[in-house]
């Protein structure tokens, strides 16, 4: 795997609409403004890409003008990171794009970028874990660098620091606090706080010793479930299995699975679906230990542990539920192919090499 160097004050990112077109949209026009702004806090000068901003129809009907974004800004020498907008639910059509240009895997193994996102960015994320480029699980521009409070959730800020050179992360610690999804996005919430609620739970050791260790990959479970099943949208699992976007059996011996639910709060039933889909292809003989992300808004959090055990099939298994990734706010940043080891018990995840190029 190929490695990005991290962030430095002055440099340029780009910002993309790989998924959902929403940042274009008139109602979006203060998160424009505000993500901007924090990112000119770090240091950073934001780029929207040419047709980041053109809003949903426009990139509904066009998703090889996302993918030509994707493409630009690795062509871009002066862009050193890629920040996806948000996630949305067919970033799967970029796929044809950009995994038939040979121009694009040829700049993604030559001039590795930061990328960051979560949610449907897992297909992307998955395009370039085949491709040999660590990405991170991670924050996005909308739901982070634009949250409307008077700042960043200070959990987030902090991983997202992590990005830059010097305050690289060399752990994850629980969160001592959970906040509500926002019900108002409207310029009228601008300033407002998230309701918060103290989270003394810390790490769930759910089974198995909870110590473990091995490479980091994953991401949410309904995005994969969608590339697997094509329940979403039939050409889907065509399209991912032309490309080979769902790592072979062989791929996860010895890996660490990150797995979290979605903004949709899927139904235990739904879950359980999904989980028994990775366990019909091999990924639970295969895996080290499960990391598993706080739901959001703690919405089903007791029944998705009994789903978790039941789909998991093997009780010496590690599972570790309530990690602070994905849709649940705040989270943390997990970077693709990188080692880690797990100490359940001590509510800490160690990083055992660096997440970025060394140099």
């Amino acid at each position: 795997m190929r490695k990005p160097e991290p962030l430095r004050r002055g440099d340029k990112v780009a910002v993309v609409s790989l998924s959902s077109g929403m940042l274009g949209e008139e109602s979006c026009r203060h998160n424009v403004a505000l993500g901007t702004k924090r990112l000119r806090e770090f240091g950073l000068e934001p780029v929207f890409m040419p047709n980041s901003l053109k809003g949903i129809e426009y990139l509904d009907k066009n998703p090889q003008a996302r993918a030509e974004d994707l493409k630009e800004a690795f062509r871009d020498n002066s862009v050193k990171g890629i920040i996806c907008a948000i996630g949305g639910d067919d970033t799967y059509r970029l796929l044809p794009y950009l995994m038939e240009d040979s121009e694009f895997a040829t700049l993604v193994k030559t001039k590795p970028k930061l990328f960051t996102g979560f949610s449907d960015t897992t297909i992307n994320h998955l395009m370039f874990y085949k491709l040999g480029l660590t990405t991170y699980y991670g924050p996005c521009f909308i739901c982070d660098l634009a949250d409307m409070g008077k700042d960043m959730l200070p959990y987030t800020k902090e991983y997202f620091q992590g990005y830059f050179a010097g305050q690289e992360k060399k752990e994850i610690c629980p969160s001592p606090v959970w906040y509500e999804e926002r019900k108002d996005f409207s310029v009228a919430a601008l300033g407002t706080e998230r309701t918060a609620h103290e989270d003394t739970k810390g790490f769930e050791i759910l089974q198995g010793s909870g110590h473990f260790r091995g490479k980091l990959l994953g991401g949410c479970a309904e995005s994969i479930y969608d590339a697997l099943s094509g329940a979403r949208y039939k050409e889907e699992k065509e399209i991912c299995e032309r490309y080979g976007l769902f790592p072979e059996r062989e791929e996860w011996r010895g890996k660490i699975l990150f797995i979290e639910t979605c903004e949709e709060q899927p139904e235990p039933e739904l879950l359980a679906r999904e989980l028994a889909m990775l366990r019909e292809k091999g990924v639970f003989e295969e895996i080290t230990g499960i990391l598993a992300g706080k739901p959001q808004d703690e919405v089903f959090y007791e029944e998705y542990k009994q789903v978790y055990r039941e789909a998991v099939g093997n009780p010496e298994l590690s599972i570790i539920y309530n990690v602070n990734f994905g849709h649940a706010h705040p989270r943390c940043v997990l970077p693709y192919g990188v080692e880690a080891e797990v100490f359940g018990e001590k509510n800490k995840i160690l990083f055992r090499e660096s997440m970025f190029e060394e140099g």
